[in-house]
């Protein structure tokens, strides 16, 4: 496990939502979040809840997924947390024409 890490995204006390990777196990990560151990965005908005997780070969591939994640709306977050790929491909599409001028 030295070489792959977790993406993981936890529900904050507020309903907000935090993506991280971590190279430890999850129940540790999770744990440190909850006791407030790093300062930052969760560290006031807890308890947290892990509510998904995927687990990376290489720990780069992890933070690509993290950022990408990051950028999303709640509502893309949301699908791809339900695992509605459908929905998901919906919220990707550009909302407004591009011109092509």
């Amino acid at each position: 496990m030295t070489e792959g890490a977790w993406l993981y995204i936890l529900r904050c006390a507020d309903g907000s939502y935090y993506v991280g990777t971590t190279r430890s196990s999850l129940e540790i990560r999770v744990a440190e979040h909850n006791a407030g151990t790093f300062e930052g965005y969760t560290s006031s908005r807890r308890p947290v809840e892990l509510i998904f997780s995927q687990w990376f070969e290489r720990i780069t591939d992890a933070i690509e997924n993290e950022r990408k994640l990051k950028k999303w709306s709640r509502a893309k977050k949301e699908a791809f947390i339900r695992g509605d790929f459908a929905s998901l491909q919906q919220l990707a599409k550009r909302k407004s024409p591009h011109s092509s001028v």
